[in-house]
């Protein structure tokens, strides 16, 4: 489950009743009501205010299984992922490094930002260019969503990102990885650019409470 959440950090989509969304799998041209440019400026424009978040999620894994918790980012470079009891995974970038840690394992494991799929949402300026590539723009779902893919490797997968306008937020995000597997995460009562204690963003490995935190 931990690794479902780890796929979807590369991206952002879907919605509260997890009604069907539209098949984004193939590149698609902009529906005729949409600018494509206007709204990737837009997109753009809006992660270059986003510094911090905090919102409720639900993470709906490939099989289906869905599980909720409490998202918090601090950008660039920092975000938290805390699922609520009984379920003690955990997911923490501190700026450097993203931790994982995994409830029925008692593992951490840990990797740069820079190296994970996290990497986009973290970036001190997102750009939907250059090493990103915009495949699709449409609307569906009552939300505008952008289809991205790494320009260098196509065939790795895609993230859709799905926004809410009026006022223009992101709201979820699907990433279908290379094999077809498919992870949604939805946010609700999210509220943007709110104080973040830095604690949240310290990774501390329950299995030694008393030490071994990263610095």
């Amino acid at each position: 489950m931990l690794r479902s959440l780890v796929f979807a950090l590369a991206a952002l989509i879907v919605s509260p009743a997890y009604a069907a969304a539209p098949d984004v799998s193939a590149p698609v041209a902009a529906t005729a009501e949409i600018d494509a440019a206007a709204l990737t400026r837009t997109a753009e424009d809006y992660f270059g205010t986003l510094k911090t978040a905090k919102a409720r999620f639900v993470q709906t894994a490939p099989d289906g299984t869905q599980r909720m918790g409490t998202f918090y980012l601090n950008r660039p470079g920092r975000l938290r992922f805390e699922y609520d009891p009984p379920v003690k995974d955990m997911v923490v970038a501190d700026g450097l490094q993203l931790y994982f840690y995994d409830g029925e394992l008692k593992q951490t494991s840990s990797a740069p930002v820079s190296q994970t799929l996290a990497d986009f949402l973290l970036r001190k300026d997102i750009k939907l260019s250059g090493d990103i590539r915009v495949m699709a723009v449409q609307e569906g779902g009552g939300l505008l969503q952008i289809m991205l893919t790494q320009a260098a490797d196509p065939n790795a997968g895609t993230m859709t990102l799905g926004f809410k306008d009026a006022p223009f937020g992101l709201k979820k995000w699907r990433i279908v990885d290379g094999t077809g597997q498919t992870t949604e995460v939805e946010l609700f009562d999210v509220q943007e650019n709110v104080a973040l204690p830095g604690s949240l963003f310290v990774y501390k490995d329950p299995q030694y409470p008393k030490g071994r935190y990263n610095d």
